[in-house]
């Protein structure tokens, strides 16, 4: 097999040896036996049933950080807005669903109009700074992917695999939705860009991941940057943040990581205006 040119990331790189693909071609040419029907005659990289097993759970770890890093960079994309928010909250005049959450839609508002401002500004970066980033789902999430695309830019959404709520809202930029079987690597991903993180009302998954980019600030071990919850008297209602700074749990200063915001505008000039450590 004679050596060729390739293309990777619109630059040529010259090849000695035969990729990936083409080895799979090859192995498929072989003549049937009983060897090569075999499971063990597989390419590794080619047998999902290998790709599956238990212990290559590292493996799977690995390839599900790599290949959303990998899309982003050939993307250019170099900051993000993270976006967190219950999949539940309705859109203005749609279905509730369920009683009371109808009193929450004034927040998809809100959380569309907060992406369409700051994908105003990603548009001008080329779509490489700013870019709108949520977890692909209904509620809040439609709502950020939604703003981006009538601001005629980019969104990125970052799913996963759950029995409910788990398809990608039909706003997100295709080129840009991503599907994630462990919650740890997209909590990665969701963090690694962000430049700022609104936090709009929500449940369990909403504060799971609240609380965790508090830690990470909190700790020391994220840089600080802008993270900002929609709606005071939600969040002053579930939770007891002085409660926590009476009790010593956690320190009076730590109540600083964070500001409440009731409208987009708002959200923003915080962004534009928060102090810099």
């Amino acid at each position: 097999m004679q050596a060729k040119d390739i293309t990777m990331n619109d630059k040529p790189r010259f090849r000695r040896f035969p990729d990936a693909e083409e080895d799979v071609r090859a192995w498929h040419q072989v003549p049937d036996t009983p060897q090569t029907r075999s499971p063990t005659y597989r390419l590794a990289f080619d047998d999902l049933d290998f790709l599956k097993r238990d212990e290559l759970r590292p493996v799977r770890l690995q390839l599900e950080l790599l290949k959303t890093e990998m899309v982003l960079t050939e993307r250019e994309i170099t900051s993000t807005v993270v976006m967190f928010g219950g999949a539940r909250i309705p859109s203005p005049g749609s279905p509730a669903g369920k009683a009371g959450l109808d009193k929450l839609a004034p927040y998809y508002v809100q959380a569309k109009e907060f992406a369409r401002l700051m994908t105003v500004r990603s548009v001008t970066s080329g779509n490489r700074e700013n870019v709108i980033c949520t977890g692909g789902g209904p509620g809040v999430m439609e709502a950020g992917n939604r703003g981006a695309a009538e601001a005629g830019g980019t969104s990125i959404g970052l799913n996963i695999v759950l029995p409910h709520e788990q398809a990608p809202n039909g706003w997100v930029t295709p080129e840009l939705a991503f599907n994630f079987h462990y919650f740890a690597i997209r909590k990665m991903h969701f963090l690694m860009r962000a430049r700022a993180i609104t936090i709009f009302p929500g449940g369990f998954g909403t504060l799971d991941e609240m609380f965790e980019s508090l830690t990470l600030i909190q700790t020391q071990r994220m840089n600080p940057i802008p993270i900002l919850l929609f709606g005071r008297e939600f969040w002053e209602t579930v939770i007891n943040w002085d409660a926590l700074a009476e009790a010593g749990t956690i320190s009076p200063e730590d109540l600083n990581l964070f500001r409440y915001v009731e409208t987009a505008d708002e959200a923003v000039e915080w962004i534009d205006n928060w102090p810099v450590a």
